[in-house]
């Protein structure tokens, strides 16, 4: 064969290879426009329609979600209220997303609410959220604890999620897309009680990636969303963290698959709540990567999994931490415990935690390494 065809040959094949790999870098750093993903804020201060549009007209620009988290008695009590301020938002072409707690609060139908709203509304409309923290308040005896008794964790956990699945979020699936709360404890229990999503809570200084492998894991069994909310660091002013912490907060998020990532803005100190421009900036930096560098963001998939006992409602934040809110750490609890903070500095983001269920057998096939509770971990 004539060597310029050969050399000729051999320069097509190595165009080929170049092109295809910078196609596939670039699906790599673009991979968002085919990926839905929420970022925005929580609006949970005073209960004035001026205030619900002010914010909104801050960040409109640069966020795709807003959640009307106020349960101040104005919109429960005027429901032309809260259709002002949800036809502002939605107006803004930000989608929506409308904390309603018991029925019997309102002045009117909120069953009535939610079909309107979805009608007029369409897709925009991406659901309500019900009852805040089921799982953090049963760990810790809260004061709206479900389940104040039992004998046994398996008897708790069936309570737990039936309560959940009859009085919070069945009744309300007839009339709403999707049901969402946010939570810092027991998630897989709560996406068997039926939610939609659960946005992970990243509170304090409390380990996110812990939170993560908890509330990604129990979403993927449930074949369900996850999402993520930043809420108070601090238990005085400012309350939240500063904007490059935001930051941080929001592309880990996303590099770890969550489908939202809000900002609780609660209580007022501010013109927006706890927000400031630093937080302003923030968002505004994140949605820019979001837009145009996603792969700046990171990609942090799971790929190694530990399993826990099934129905043990355990806190995960310290050795001795609560079950089920209802009894004390057991035999299981310290070696549990020392257990995912040794895969967390092992592998950081790539764990997650899963129950020994029976709808986890056949998603662990899909995990490189798979370590259990009764299991010594090398």
């Amino acid at each position: 064969m004539n060597h310029r065809v050969i050399l000729c040959a051999a320069l097509v094949f190595i165009a080929a290879v170049v092109l295809s790999l910078g196609l596939g870098l670039n699906w790599t750093e673009n991979q968002v426009i085919s990926r839905e993903f929420y970022v925005g804020v929580e609006y949970a201060y005073g209960g004035e329609v001026s205030e619900v549009k002010a914010l909104v007209d801050k960040v409109r620009d640069y966020t795709n979600l807003f959640i009307m988290g106020s349960v101040d008695d104005n919109f429960k009590a005027n429901r032309s209220a809260l259709d002002e301020a949800c036809d502002y938002i939605v107006d803004a072409k930000l989608h929506l997303i409308v904390l309603f707690t018991g029925s019997d609060q309102y002045s009117y139908s909120i069953f009535d609410w939610m079909i309107k709203a979805e009608q007029k509304y369409s897709d925009q409309f991406l659901g309500v959220y019900r009852y805040d923290e089921p799982g953090g308040n049963q760990i810790d005896t809260g004061s709206t604890m479900l389940i104040k008794s039992g004998s046994n964790y398996t008897g708790v956990a069936q309570n737990y999620t039936n309560t959940i699945k009859t009085i919070f979020v069945d009744n309300y699936l007839k009339t709403a897309p999707r049901i969402f709360t946010a939570d810092y404890g027991l998630y897989w229990f709560d996406y068997k009680g039926n939610y939609s999503t659960v946005f992970v809570e990243y509170v304090g200084n409390e380990s996110r990636t812990r939170h993560i492998a908890l509330g990604r894991a129990a979403a993927e069994t449930f074949a369900k969303d996850w999402g993520v909310i930043v809420t108070w660091k601090y238990e005085q002013p400012p309350y939240l963290e500063n904007g490059a912490e935001l930051y941080k907060d929001l592309s880990l998020a996303y590099a770890c698959g969550a489908k939202y990532a809000v900002v609780f803005s609660y209580p007022q100190t501010g013109d927006y709540g706890i927000l400031t421009d630093d937080h302003f900036g923030a968002l505004e930096k994140f949605w820019d990567a979001l837009h145009n560098n996603p792969g700046s963001l990171g990609f942090s998939p799971a790929n190694v999994a530990y399993v826990v006992p099934a129905d043990y409602g355990f806190g995960f934040r310290r050795p001795d931490d609560t079950i089920w809110g209802l009894f004390t750490a057991d035999g299981l609890s310290e070696k549990i415990y020392t257990d995912v903070e040794t895969l967390i500095d092992r592998y950081g983001t790539q764990l997650n935690i899963f129950y020994d269920d029976p709808q986890t057998n056949g998603i662990l096939k899909n995990y490189r390494e798979i370590f259990y509770w009764n299991q010594t971990i090398p």
